[in-house]
């Protein structure tokens, strides 16, 4: 069952909502007496979690359980972890399990011990969940405690609030009956390269493609933190205005910083410039020293100096009282 991606925290009866686990989708199920983990494509992941194969001991043939796996330290969930894991090296995986083990999240019930309980609404299926031997996610119907969550639950790791029709039973492949809202925030960026639109073969490069975004750490440099697209028309006139005057040196296609999972597309064309100009872009997370996903370009900033734009605009420290993994985990036994 997938989500529908909305900009407000659906309100009024008939809802209930959990945190959005940042981690990998996962079916656990026992359907003949041999555990199995499989990705939202079909993709089989025991292998890759072997930790995981203890669950077994759980669940009972003819079983099935909808959740996420997710890799937490000192409770702030860490998806780069998880990514670590996806190696073919079976030597670094068992390693890995030891020293950063996953876990399985549970928040519905498909099957159990036969029964067909993805037929049933969710506030039947959601009795289920909470009757599980298995780390189960936290829910509430109190859209005040799903604000709140939205809010605090990114310094935890979390990738926002999902909200599931009540009334509903589980549609494979259907986004009705399930909302997803993101807290999205803006930062302002000091643009440090371009990366070109791929030119026709012996042709210079010579349209922007997206504007490659910098900002300061806690020591004063200047970091490579993502990218943001330029490729809208309206957009050219005020980046050739703005941006390629301050182009130094011929394109490059090596890559920008470490190797990382961000990375642009091989070989497509970049260059530097001067660190002069300053955009605002709104991004949905932030995670380690870069933005998750893309962002979206706001705006020119030219009131902003560039040392003003620093890693401080995203990264929150938790509070005492802040949640995490631990204790939202706990409030769910």
């Amino acid at each position: 069952m997938e989500a529908q991606l909305v900009k407000e925290m659906p309100d009024g009866p008939g809802w209930h909502f959990e945190p959005k686990w940042d981690g990998f989708r996962g079916v656990l199920e026992n359907l003949d007496g041999e555990l199995r983990l499989w990705s939202r494509n079909g993709r089989p992941l025991l292998r890759y979690f072997p930790e995981l194969a203890a669950l077994g001991e759980k669940l009972p043939p003819n079983s099935a359980l909808d959740g996420e796996i997710v890799i937490e330290r000192d409770g702030v969930l860490q998806f780069d972890s998880l990514q670590m894991r996806l190696h073919p090296a079976e030597s670094r995986i068992n390693r890995l399990a030891g020293e950063i083990p996953a876990r399985f999240v549970a928040f519905d019930v498909l099957l159990w011990e036969g029964e067909d309980v993805h037929l049933l609404p969710f506030s039947e299926r959601r009795v289920r969940v909470e009757q599980l031997p298995f780390d189960t996610s936290p829910a509430s119907a109190d859209v005040a405690v799903a604000k709140l969550w939205l809010e605090r639950l990114e310094l935890a790791g979390f990738d926002g609030v999902i909200a599931k029709r009540l009334d509903m039973p589980y549609r494979p492949g259907e986004r009705d009956a399930v909302a997803k809202v993101k807290h999205h925030r803006t930062a302002d960026c000091v643009v440090v390269g371009v990366r070109w639109k791929e030119p026709a073969e012996g042709e210079v490069p010579e349209v922007v493609a997206t504007l490659l975004l910098g900002l300061h750490d806690e020591t004063g440099e200047l970091r490579h933190v993502g990218s943001t697209s330029a490729s809208a028309k309206k957009r050219q006139a005020e980046v050739a205005e703005r941006v390629l005057p301050l182009i130094v040196g011929d394109p490059s296609t090596d890559p920008i910083g470490p190797p990382n999972r961000w990375q642009q597309k091989e070989g497509l064309p970049w260059s530097a410039v001067e660190p002069e100009a300053v955009v605002e872009v709104r991004y949905d997370k932030w995670e380690g020293s870069r933005f998750r996903h893309g962002t979206r370009l706001m705006r020119f900033r030219p009131d902003k100096d560039p040392d003003q734009c620093t890693f401080d605009q995203v990264t929150q420290r938790p509070g005492p009282d802040d949640p995490t993994v631990y204790s939202l985990l706990a409030s769910a036994r």
